[in-house]
């Protein structure tokens, strides 16, 4: 493996990753949105600060998004800033702010961080300080044509979003959802990936009238429908789980087979899935209402508030009543 292929940031990896945030006016707030608010997602679910991001912008005052909403920043972009992770988030005007002090600066940040890239129109600021030649990206549909005559020496690909080494891309906000938690379940695993999917009811297309899922399997490449389909068994048997081998049953498959499948696609078998599953459930329930403790018990499955209370306590650490208080 090379030292380069050591050192991604798309690898299993629980130390904290440094991310700065390079937003410029002309961005789309769901683009800003789509990178920063999965990570926030990732430390809630976790219970630590497994991204620890700033946002900046070029001279230090908060840009202007396309709907007219300011982004707040921390500050100035610092080259001299050590990081894990750059991005830089563009979109309307971003090719005319490649400025050779910024361009200059971009260089000097990339080279000493871990990963760097564009998302959507920041993509072009990238190219534009030589970062991507000779490496695959993406940008924008609407700037593809333009982007793949600019810069003839990038292999330009219609993806949603490009992993070429060091340098990612990603064509605009739904995408960079995807990479993001590309990027959690990468460092994170399966598990935790789900969790934040599910935060925001995150899954492929469906119609306005199908129930809201507590789990979204979001676009999330690579897993067996078998595993979505158990899954779904799952949620819609919170309060009265069943079995393993009756899950398997209705999968279609052998109780070994779908402990294979949990295994390698989230790292956790079918029994301990649920299990988290069926805690943060309660947990939910135990911070966002004032629902005695015994009915949590009851709706998530558990024979008594004993149980209940005992498991909680080994998965978060304190017992629901303390959590609540």
């Amino acid at each position: 493996m090379a030292e380069s292929e050591k050192q991604s940031i798309f690898r299993p990896e629980r130390a904290p990753l440094g991310v700065t945030f390079l937003v410029l006016s002309g961005s789309s707030i769901m683009c800003v949105a789509s990178a920063v608010d999965p990570l926030r997602a990732a430390n809630r679910v976790s219970g630590e600060t497994v991204f620890d991001w700033k946002i900046v912008s070029a001279d230090g005052a908060m840009p202007t998004t396309t709907s007219g909403l300011p982004v707040a920043v921390s500050g100035r972009f610092d080259p001299s800033e050590r990081t894990g992770m750059l991005a830089i988030v563009g979109g309307f005007g971003t090719r005319d702010h490649g400025t050779p002090a910024l361009l200059s600066g971009i260089r000097r940040a990339a080279r000493s961080a871990r990963a760097y890239g564009g998302i959507e129109a920041g993509s072009w600021l990238v190219a534009r300080a030589g970062l991507l030649e000779g490496r695959a990206a993406t940008t924008h549909w609407e700037d593809m044509e333009d982007f793949t005559a600019a810069f003839p020496g990038t292999d330009v690909r219609p993806d949603r979003y490009v992993i070429d080494g060091p340098a990612f891309t990603a064509g605009g906000a739904s995408p960079t959802f995807d990479l993001m938690l590309h990027l959690i379940r990468s460092r994170l695993g399966m598990a935790v990936a789900l969790d934040v999917a599910s935060v925001f009811i995150y899954d492929q297309a469906r119609a306005a009238t199908d129930a809201q899922p507590l789990v979204s399997l979001g676009r999330l490449d690579g897993y067996d429908p078998r595993l979505a389909q158990a899954i779904r068994l799952m949620e819609t048997h919170i309060d009265q789980p069943l079995t393993t081998a009756a899950i398997a049953r209705r999968a279609g498959v052998t109780a070994r087979t779908l402990e294979g499948i949990f295994t390698r696609s989230i790292g956790e078998t079918p029994g301990a899935y649920y299990l988290r599953l069926r805690l943060h459930a309660a947990r939910r329930l135990v911070l966002d209402t004032r629902i005695a403790m015994a009915d949590i018990a009851a709706r998530c499955g558990f024979s008594s508030s004993a149980a209940f209370s005992r498991a909680f306590s080994r998965a978060f650490g304190n017992p629901p009543t303390a959590m609540r208080r």
